[in-house]
């Protein structure tokens, strides 16, 4: 459990930095320390949560959230999280498209292009495409137990949407509100057993604290000192590491 609180303490620290909130590699460090399916994406989705929340009112509070180009995006996104959340997927299926989506997270981060910090304003077409993008981002998701800002962040860099830091805060509130649309609908599969299955949950607390430490730290260095574009290849290196892992496992298995 020490080595899970320190893995989840880092992964915290350093994805709350840019905007994230982590539950990509919470996901996959449970699973590769053989927890239960039928928790993991539950828990996962709860540390996002506390991450993302800490994160999304730390950059509100800085004045970094584009709002009124963010809604459009939630209004598609968040139902169809819920949906993804839903949909039962067996555990192979469950590793492979984690691996998968985060390999592809990855190579996104790692190879996208640095922005003025000035910014260039919005790109008009977006506001056509935001959307179209956002369903299917929220749908998957839903499916992995992720809040998806590490879908959408590279997407918003690619086109040039805003500054780094604007960026970043539009990621953590995207991830907050996929994250409870996520835990609901993963919270609606648990028909058989319910508080029985849910109690093991409790077991993993120190995991919760770990990472609401973590998060404040990073979404505070994130908002006022680390450079972004070190952290987020920084990240983007992490991101493929256990991508890698989770491959080969999916694979080899």
């Amino acid at each position: 459990m020490l080595a899970l609180v320190t893995a989840f303490f880092a992964t915290a620290l350093l994805y709350a930095s840019v905007g994230f909130a982590g539950g990509s590699t919470y996901n996959a460090l449970l699973v590769l320390a053989g927890v239960d399916q039928k928790i993991f994406p539950i828990i996962a989705l709860a540390c996002n949560l506390i991450v993302a929340t800490g994160g999304s009112i730390r950059f509100a509070r800085a004045g970094l959230v584009p709002w009124r180009r963010l809604w459009p995006l939630l209004a598609v996104s968040v139902p169809a999280a819920w949906v993804g959340g839903a949909l039962p997927v067996s555990k192979t299926l469950f590793i492979l498209l984690l691996g998968i989506s985060l390999f592809c997270a990855g190579v996104l981060l790692l190879f996208q292009r640095p922005l003025r910090e000035d910014g260039a304003g919005e790109v008009p077409r977006f506001r056509i495409i935001g959307p179209l993008i956002a369903a299917p981002l929220g749908l998957l998701s839903g499916i992995v137990g992720i809040g998806g800002g590490i879908f959408l962040a590279p997407v918003l860099h690619l086109i040039g949407w805003d500054r780094t830091k604007r960026i970043s805060a539009s990621a953590s509130v995207f991830i907050l509100a996929n994250s409870i649309a996520g835990l609901g609908g993963q919270l609606s599969k648990i028909t058989d057993g319910g508080m029985a299955v849910l109690q093991p949950v409790v077991a993993y607390w120190p995991l919760a604290m770990a990472v609401l430490i973590g998060g404040q730290i990073g979404s505070r260095a994130g908002v006022t000192i680390l450079p972004p574009i070190g952290v987020r290849r920084l990240t983007a290196v992490l991101i493929l590491y256990v991508s890698i892992r989770l491959l080969w496992q999916s694979f080899s298995s």
